[in-house]
């Protein structure tokens, strides 16, 4: 047990750094021109909202529409 290595040993551990303007353009770029209009939405309504990933797939239509 005491020759066993850590699963998290030489990661980095903590929050990760926001995405910046550049990595969000590229983002919104690609996935307009491959005509992915479902992800777009998805992408910008996560950073919009400032959701996890986690929380969007969670979400449904009706949750989002009013009347």
């Amino acid at each position: 047990m005491q020759n066993r290595v850590a699963w998290n040993a030489g990661k980095t551990v903590g929050t990760k750094r926001p995405l910046t303007q550049k990595q969000i353009w590229a983002i919104r770029f690609l996935l307009d021109r491959e005509e992915r209009l479902r992800d777009r939405a998805l992408f910008d309504l996560a950073i919009d909202s400032k959701l996890r990933g986690s929380d969007l797939v969670k979400l449904r239509i009706g949750g989002l529409i009013a009347g």
